[in-house]
């Protein structure tokens, strides 16, 4: 069965076709607070359902990083007493951030051999996999109990090899959150699944010139423009080749439509430029979140959390295509995946936290999804019943993104070690475009020599 059939099978008693709204109704006060009774409701049943080992134990103290919204660390957080809470021996310090300042500590703890025992990775685990306790054994003698999920869900936490790097969080996507309201401010109609960049960028400058505020806050320039944007030109072609060994495209002229329409938009005042684009760290401080943009880029996870921070309604869509008719580039992948850390010196403990985090409906009722929707069928099942109207915007928004046509061609759930070097030498030559400093077309030979000269 193809991925994208098979994701629509395991959704679909939880989703519907359509992109649903979202707004102050169907979102709580205090994410905090909603969190707190979450906890204290599951935490009287888990003694049953989740129940541990009484005996005393030797006392474990590990450490636990990722990164993401205030949602996000809250639910962590509480989902970490909890834990703690059944198994007494276990003491977790847990340090949340924002994704740039969690990966400039995790380089600083690779080079120190001190990774913290449980953390968080996406598709560019290959960069760390030196640092990664592989669970293969954990599986094999029980400490991690597999039998609730699904080979193809395994898969998308695993390496070329099949080694299990992590167990995944969930399954997401990319998408495009916009303000409905501002779009009818403007007289521009909401956009559509096969809308184009040409429409986004047209979007873009009719917001501004109506409302005077930006057509769109901050994207993922490397997704949208270089990995996503390379699926976009036909199926089959990749920034990547499937076995991650080098380039799967030969033109670099690819590459350089997005850079223009980049340059031309922070000239047009349309777009924030690169030092206002700074000052977003994370969801929170987006500036669809202040209203000072109509659009931003999100990943779906991330969707309720920005419902949460804007207080208003907003919708979800794919990105836009290249062509109306053409490929839509974006596809179901894992979120993120929690990975034991080869520097533990408890990595039993860790994988044993790690299948609670996963696959513990107590747990799972206090995560409530935010990290994409469940890979364990019973955590699914469990909470498809009581999703808010913009949870269920997020599982509905995966089902469509999975009933696309892929052209047959499986998607590799990991990325090279060197893309994360591909990727801020992309960024850099963007810049040098938005600044004048290069055209579109010399930004893109560049970018494309340089990537291929890492193979």
């Amino acid at each position: 069965m193809k991925m994208k059939q098979f994701l629509a099978v395991v959704l679909s008693a939880a989703m519907m076709l359509g992109l649903a709204a979202c707004g102050d109704k169907t979102v709580s006060n205090s994410d905090s607070a909603s969190v707190s009774a979450s906890k204290t409701s599951v935490s009287a049943s888990a003694s049953a359902s989740e129940s541990t080992e009484t005996e005393e134990k030797e006392p474990v103290t590990l450490r636990m990083a990722w990164w993401g919204s205030q949602t996000r660390h809250d639910r962590t957080v509480a989902v970490i007493e909890l834990y703690e809470s059944l198994n007494p021996h276990v003491t977790i310090e847990y340090e949340p951030m924002d994704f740039e300042g969690y990966f400039n500590k995790l380089a600083t703890l690779v080079a120190s051999n001190d990774v913290w025992d449980i953390f968080q990775l996406g598709s560019n685990f290959p960069t760390y996999q030196s640092k990664i306790y592989l669970l293969n054994d954990f599986i094999k003698d029980g400490t991690i109990d597999v039998s609730g999920t699904t080979d193809a869900f395994l898969r998308i936490a695993a390496d070329e090899k099949g080694n299990q790097v992590g167990l995944c969080s969930g399954v997401n996507t990319y998408g495009i959150a916009y303000d409905p309201e501002l779009f009818k401010q403007a007289g521009v109609a909401e956009p559509t699944q096969n809308w184009t960049w040409e429409d986004y960028k047209n979007a873009c400058l009719t917001i501004h010139e109506k409302l005077g505020i930006y057509g769109s806050s901050k994207f993922d320039d490397w997704q949208a423009g270089a990995s996503m944007g390379i699926n976009q030109e036909g199926f089959g072609i990749g920034f990547f080749t499937k076995t991650n060994d080098g380039l799967g495209f030969t033109d670099y002229k690819m590459l350089s439509d997005y850079m223009q329409m980049r340059a031309d938009l922070v000239d047009a005042g349309a777009y924030p430029d690169p030092g206002a684009c700074k000052e977003i760290s994370d969801i929170e401080n987006d500036f669809v979140v202040s209203g000072e943009a109509a659009m931003t880029w999100v990943a779906s996870n991330q969707f309720v959390s920005l419902c949460n921070a804007a207080g208003r309604e907003l919708k979800l869509i794919n990105p836009p295509r290249k062509k109306a008719d053409g490929p839509a580039g974006v596809s179901i992948q894992s979120s993120q995946m929690l990975c034991v850390s080869q520097d533990s010196k408890h990595p039993d403990e860790a994988a044993k936290f790690i299948q609670f985090f996963q696959s513990s409906i107590d747990a799972n009722k206090i995560l409530l999804a935010e990290r994409g929707i469940p890979t364990f069928t019973a955590v699914r099942e469990a909470l498809a019943g009581d999703l808010t109207d913009v949870e269920k915007a997020v599982y509905e928004y995966v089902d469509v993104v999975g009933s696309f046509d892929t052209g047959g061609e499986s998607v590799n759930p990991a990325s090279p070690a060197c893309t994360d070097t591909i990727k801020e030498q992309y960024n850099y030559y963007l810049e040098k475009v938005i600044y004048k400093e290069m055209t579109a077309d010399e930004a893109a030979k560049a970018l494309y020599d340089f990537a291929a000269s890492q193979f």
